[in-house]
């Protein structure tokens, strides 16, 4: 007796629709719909986070800024970029509004309201591999560009921005590098502990303790997780360090080593969600040149998603001499021949071969830092 099938299902012929199931259209239909409904979705997720990540671009302070760049350039056009860095205090000058984009906006700059101690050149390459961050000494002895690019007096660089600044602070930076100048971000200092508090405090390694009396703080030797204002303490220290403002440099390069460090770790550049978060927290304490556009930025952005711990480079300006000028104080003169190299190379997109050529130049490990 045959074999009845265990199934019991029967089949036309093999490899054919078994007899009273779906035709081909409707089954079909029914996946077609399917796949339609993910793409749908994953759409709508893909443009929620766009509308997301623009919003939180949109959220930082700006400052018009006619002489920087032309705004218009788009990242992936494969050019380089120069950004000029401010880090800005608040200080006892006089009165404005309450943010630098207010004052920025006001008929006259309240000069004396801010300091900026921290001034770096931020090169990125065509080629979005790397990114180098150039220090300028606060110090540094040079001439002193206004608003209309007119030079005002010969004193410490760091008194542009403080007299003159947004616009005064790029011209004398201009000035002093003979770089153009695509793009101006300024982060106030004060609103940095924020930043450190998002990421979940950062590690440092402080090799002797010290006291510092100017901010009464003991700072052990040892491996420390900072962050809040015992982070703001850490980059504004000055005194008790051998080397004076040199060593706040270098301890400024490396908290920001750290902290890049640490966004790198978390995939913060190529992950959707945490890179919107980090943008959160930066737009809270940053203001940026209006030229500076949301899709740039996110184009900017977008296209530093391989950069890594290992190709983020810190260095200072070549020094020559320090001393003290009488009616200016304490001054930095740069080493003019070495400093012009490095100002060509950023200029010609060939930094990493000035960095061959001196090594030394580069900031050392966390262990070597003050």
């Amino acid at each position: 007796m045959a074999r009845r099938p265990r199934s019991g299902r029967r089949y036309r012929d093999a490899g054919k629709r078994r007899l009273g199931g779906q035709p081909f259209r409707r089954r079909h239909r029914r996946l077609i719909t399917g796949v339609t409904t993910v793409l749908v979705l994953l759409m709508g997720s893909v443009a929620g986070y766009a509308y997301h990540l623009n919003a939180q671009l949109n959220q930082f302070g700006r400052v018009d800024i006619s002489a920087v760049g032309d705004g218009d350039v788009d990242p992936d056009e494969g050019r380089a970029l120069n950004i000029l860095l401010l880090g800005s205090d608040q200080g006892e000058g006089s009165e404005g509004g309450d943010s630098i984009e207010e004052d920025a906006a006001a008929a006259s700059w309240p000069s004396g309201k801010y300091r900026s101690d921290t001034l770096m050149v931020v090169h990125i390459p065509r080629d979005r591999s790397a990114v180098h961050l150039v220090s300028i000494p606060r110090d540094t002895y040079t001439d002193i560009l206004d608003e209309d690019g007119e030079v005002q007096s010969r004193e410490k660089i760091n008194a542009a921005f403080s007299t003159y600044g947004p616009r005064g602070a790029v011209n004398t930076v201009e000035a002093l590098t003979g770089l153009s100048i695509d793009h101006l971000a300024i982060i106030d200092w004060a609103g940095f502990k924020d930043i450190t508090t998002a990421v979940g405090g950062v590690e440092v390694f402080i090799p002797n303790t010290f006291y510092d009396p100017s901010q009464k703080i003991r700072w052990e030797a040892g491996d420390q997780v900072l962050e809040g204002e015992r982070a703001l303490q850490y980059v504004r220290t000055r005194y008790g360090l051998l080397r004076g403002d040199f060593d706040r440099i270098a301890r400024q390069q490396n908290f920001m080593r750290s902290v890049m460090n640490k966004m790198l770790s978390r995939g913060v550049l190529a992950n959707p969600v945490s890179l919107a978060n980090t943008l959160g927290a930066l737009a809270d304490n940053m203001t940026l040149d209006s030229g500076w556009s949301t899709g740039n930025l996110r184009n900017l952005a977008l296209s530093l998603r391989g950069v890594g711990s290992g190709t983020v480079n810190f260095l200072t300006a070549p020094v020559a001499t320090t001393e003290e000028l009488a009616g200016v104080g304490s001054i930095v003169r740069l080493d003019e021949a070495r400093a012009t190299e490095l100002w060509q190379a950023i200029a010609s997109d060939t930094i990493q071969t000035y960095l061959d050529a001196y090594p030394d130049e580069e900031l050392g490990s966390d262990r070597e830092i003050a």
